[in-house]
């Protein structure tokens, strides 16, 4: 079972009091799907699912789906503590989403038994499909290819984000498991080289501001059209890395905010872009957009980089 082959793990829209914005989220949300996006991810890292309370997330998971209809939406529902993701499964599930993105718990440092029985007991309690997503990374233990085959063998359990960094545990991993287990880059970077292992897409957060450039090069590489893909590859490349010049979503928010969407600023304890990684940002998207303008119309182009040079400068302010 797949989902589209890109997937944005969108950012959760605050306003200036610190509060959801639900509005937001559902303009940025259908902005994502128009620009690119087979359909997205709600309240995962990038959506700041640590700082984000639960019924904030409920009520997220189902502004996205109500608006989004018939787009696949994934909820983040994954933490340290198995039963408080059990809990949070349990009411998600009648919010009508469609897959349940179940990360790696953080910081107890499971061992592999602990980590196969922890989505054993998630997956055992919802009919609805389930992502698992190893970024060791941020969890600081890494989910090794063979606990996922025993986990593929779960029914709900379809789909794979893999931000390990490897491509030999991704040679691994697709050595292992059926053909049908969809396997995710978690890392914009990994795309092209994961699509070159037989993966199947990307959970992507540099989608946000170049979707239909992403599109372009997945196209192409599915199309056959390897030195395309490689060339749109090396062209985003330094978006792919630039946007964690600080840690996410910090950057992508500032991102966002400069392509006319109110993202907002992100929950303690992170803290907003600096003036000077505002400014970085804000060269990094113009060349991006200046050398993929083959995609769009120089109009178009023209256009989001007068709102980028104008919304990076009240960000810098």
């Amino acid at each position: 079972m797949t989902f589209g082959r890109i997937l944005t793990a969108m950012v959760t829209p605050m306003n200036e009091a610190f509060e959801v914005d639900y509005e937001e989220a559902i303009r940025l949300a259908k902005y994502l799907v128009s620009h690119g996006s087979d359909g997205v991810v709600v309240c995962g890292t990038t959506g700041e699912s640590p700082t984000v309370t639960s019924d904030e997330k409920i009520k997220l998971f189902r502004v996205v789906k109500e608006a989004l209809g018939k787009t696949p939406v994934i909820a983040g529902i994954g933490s340290y503590s198995t039963e408080a993701t059990i809990s949070l499964a349990r009411q998600a599930e009648g919010t009508g989403v469609d897959g349940f993105l179940v990360v790696v718990p953080y910081y107890n440092k499971p061992s592999q038994e602990g980590m196969f029985q922890h989505f054993k007991a998630i997956a055992q309690v919802t009919s609805v499909p389930l992502i698992l997503y190893n970024v060791p990374g941020r969890t600081s233990a890494n989910l090794l290819p063979a606990t996922v085959k025993r986990l593929a063998e779960i029914p709900n359990i379809v789909a794979l984000k893999e931000a390990a960094g490897s491509v030999d545990q991704v040679s691994e991993l697709k050595r292992l498991l059926p053909p049908e287990f969809a396997i995710y880059s978690g890392d914009d970077s990994m795309t092209l080289p994961m699509l070159a292992l037989g993966c199947y897409g990307v959970i992507s957060v540099a989608a946000h501001v170049i979707g239909n450039e992403m599109k372009e090069m997945v196209d192409a590489w599915l199309a056959g059209d390897c030195a395309q893909a490689t060339k749109l590859h090396l062209e985003l490349f330094p978006m792919f890395k630039g946007i964690f010049v600080t840690s996410n979503p910090v950057p992508i928010k500032a991102l966002v905010e400069m392509i006319g969407i109110k993202a907002g600023s992100v929950r303690l304890p992170l803290v907003n872009a600096t003036p000077e990684e505002v400014k970085f940002l804000k060269d990094l998207l113009v060349e991006t957009k200046k050398v993929s303008v083959n995609t769009k119309s120089r109009t178009q182009v023209t256009t989001e980089l007068k709102v980028a040079s104008e919304k990076a400068s009240d960000l810098m302010v």
